[in-house]
This record gives structure tokens, C-alpha cells and sequence, in this order.
């Protein structure tokens, strides 16, 4: 990934905190037969040795499982708020006139070497919390065990967990910091224009890093 340094974010927090909020990633694994492209939900914990360590599962029929090979290098990737940026949000269109649209968005890619786990203690462990991450706010929320135990341990069955020690993390804040806070005023203002619920997420990104140019 393209990183000028002014949009590069590096502190863990934020960079889990995206994971946490955008948690359906892009698995990206080298195998035998080629890359290997999977689309699926995370969680992320921490773990002492290493930035953070992810975990998901996979379908039991996905040919991932037998083409990876122990020492494979693989790359999650989140994406966060995204939008296009139009040119007459800026300040320096009125001054100047010399604007571009662009694109700002926020991403984080997690590398590290995957490890597949077939138990089945695990496996419900982790299906519970990728439960309770996503139910624990709604009322009522669903819970695993409001299942029937045979259809349960079927559905367990079929599935096999991954998991991923994150060895480098890489997070790209790419919200105009390289613009003059007045162009970055009005690409906020913009934003809030568009009434759109990603337009809204990245406004808020925007003002959160206001005063950080260069």
C-alpha cells in the first residue's frame, strides 16, 4: 500500500478500535494454487508478543484449508469510512481555482501468518463472542444457545477456525492532512451535505485529525 507519511496511522488503539468497528475483513492468503481471497468477520483481542491476534472461521469446504501452507503470509484488510471529495468544497477553489477531486478514506491491513484450529471447544468459544460482539446491544439479542444442541453441533461442524498474530500492522488515514484547515473545513461541511451514513462516519474522521497538516 501507497503511504505518504502524513496519512500514515500507527498507534494500536486506533488501528484495533477501526478493526472493532469495521470487523467484516478481506482475507488475503498466498497458497499453493495462487492467492486465495476470502471475506469474512473478525474479532480482535490482544496478545503479549505480538500487535493484537485475529480470529475468524471459514466454511469447512473452502479450499483455503488445504492450500496453505504452514509458513504462508497472509494480510487482513478493513475498511473504514470512505468518500469521494468534490473540489468545490475547498476553500482554494474559490482562491485559486487549482483542485482535483479526491478520495479520502481510513484502512488498516493486519499481516501475519495464519493457523487453522478444528476444535471444537474453540470453535463454539468463538462463535459465542463473534455472537455476543454483535448481539450485545440489541434487545432482544440472540444468543447461541437459543439454538437447539444438535443443529448447533452440525453448524459447528462445518466450519474451521482462523486465527492470526498480527506481526505488522499498516493503517492509512488518508483525510486530507496535506490541505489547509480551511479546505478541510469544507470538505467536513460537504460531507454532512451528502446525508449519507459513510459521508457522516468520515466527517467525523476528519474532524477528529483537524490540525494535524503538515
Amino acid at each position: 500500500m501507497y503511504l505518504p507519511k502524513r496519512f500514515e496511522e500507527t498507534r494500536p488503539e486506533v488501528l484495533h478500535r477501526l478493526v472493532r468497528e469495521r470487523p467484516f475483513g478481506t482475507l488475503v492468503v498466498m497458497t499453493s494454487d495462487g492467492l486465495s481471497v476470502d471475506h469474512i468477520p473478525f474479532l480482535i483481542g490482544e496478545r503479549a508478543g505480538s500487535l493484537g491476534v485475529l480470529t475468524g472461521h471459514v466454511s469447512r469446504a473452502n479450499p483455503i484449508l488445504r492450500a496453505t501452507p504452514a509458513d504462508a503470509d497472509a494480510v487482513a484488510i478493513f475498511q473504514g469510512p470512505d468518500h469521494y471529495i468534490s473540489p468545490s468544497w475547498y476553500a482554494t477553489k474559490q482562491e485559486t481555482g487549482k483542485v482535483v477531486p479526491t478520495w479520502n478514506y481510513a484502512v488498516v491491513h493486519a499481516y501475519g501468518r495464519p493457523r487453522f484450529i478444528d476444535d471444537e471447544q474453540w470453535l463454539r468459544g468463538h462463535v459465542d463472542r463473534l455472537t455476543q460482539h454483535h448481539e450485545g446491544a440489541r434487545n432482544p439479542a440472540w444468543k447461541v444457545s437459543d439454538a437447539p444442541e444438535d443443529f448447533l453441533a452440525k453448524q459447528i461442524g462445518g466450519i474451521v477456525g482462523v486465527e492470526i498474530p498480527i506481526v505488522r500492522f499498516s493503517g492509512k488515514w488518508k483525510l486530507g492532512q496535506n490541505r489547509q484547515d480551511a479546505d478541510r473545513a469544507g470538505m467536513v461541511e460537504g460531507l454532512l451535505r451528502e446525508n449519507e451514513t459513510s459521508a457522516d462516519a468520515l466527517a467525523a474522521l476528519i474532524s477528529e485529525t483537524t490540525g494535524e497538516a503538515e
